[in-house]
């Protein structure tokens, strides 16, 4: 722990962790979520894991700057690689409600119900889709 800590005031790169935690730190610090640096975080995460589901999590932090429809054209574009993964569905769903998307909201939340990996998410994501109609 002594090392990594003396590295990190040394000025080394932070890992994957590290920019994590810094996530949740902007998250919780602060009364409103300073979107600009989260984004800035989910950079450099992306350089260190550009996995699908960090992107998909950097769209949620484009959707609060940029907008919904700037964030959905970067969450479609992960389609092939998430299909099957309810979180997408979700985002999807709630970014086309943002757009005033109500049928295809609809749709998008019965996919991630449909997806959906325990009771908790599937009543959330429900009342969700509720509200649209």
């Amino acid at each position: 722990m002594r090392e990594r800590l003396g590295a990190a005031a040394a000025g080394v790169a932070p890992g994957r962790y590290q920019i994590l935690a810094a996530i949740n730190a902007v998250h919780t610090s602060a009364r409103d979520t300073d979107w600009s640096q989260v984004l800035a975080l989910y950079d450099q995460l992306v350089r260190l894991d550009p996995s699908p589901i960090i992107a998909l999590n950097r769209a949620i932090a484009v959707a609060e700057l940029d907008g919904p429809e700037v964030a959905l054209a970067a969450v479609d574009r992960l389609e092939d690689k998430l299909a099957g993964y309810h979180a997408y569905h979700a985002t999807r769903a709630d970014l086309l409600r943002r757009l005033s998307r109500g049928r295809e909201s609809l749709a998008a939340y019965d996919e991630a119900i449909d997806l959906a990996g325990n009771t908790a998410e599937t009543a959330y994501l429900t009342r969700r889709r509720d509200q649209l109609r």
